[in-house]
């Protein structure tokens, strides 16, 4: 009788991200956007970021809502604007996310699900 080999067990999903692999942001067209943008003018912000800024736990938070949503707003507290934005800018590479579009203190955040892609964008 043949004997099995052993398999490597496969890795999760962005466990990749997690063991320190740099993560692929997505770019996206002018065209893309907009189309992003409608799609989440009714959402409210899932994620809101307290005075400590862009902690691990804001970050984790945030790619476990990606990976649920694909699309969401993120709400960060008053203040400079150029700090928000490189804010908006250094959660959007740590997440390996789009950031789509940002007005005052919201941002949005777009990453496809690889495996189960709910949101269909424009080519």
């Amino acid at each position: 009788m043949k004997k099995a080999t052993p398999r490597k067990a496969e890795p999760p999903p962005g466990a990749a991200a997690a063991a320190g692999a740099p993560p692929q942001r997505c770019e996206l067209s002018e065209r893309q956007r907009r189309h992003l943008r409608g799609l989440a003018h009714p959402l409210k912000p899932v994620v809101r970021l307290g005075n400590a800024g862009l902690t691990e736990a804001v970050a984790r938070e945030t790619v476990r809502a990606l990976a649920d949503h694909e699309l969401i707003k993120v709400k960060a507290p008053g203040g400079d604007r150029e700090a928000r934005d490189a804010l908006f800018e250094a959660l959007a590479a740590r997440t390996a996310s789009a950031l789509v579009h940002r007005i005052g203190n919201v941002a949005v955040l777009y990453r496809p699900n690889p495996e189960l892609p709910r949101i269909l964008i424009p080519d």
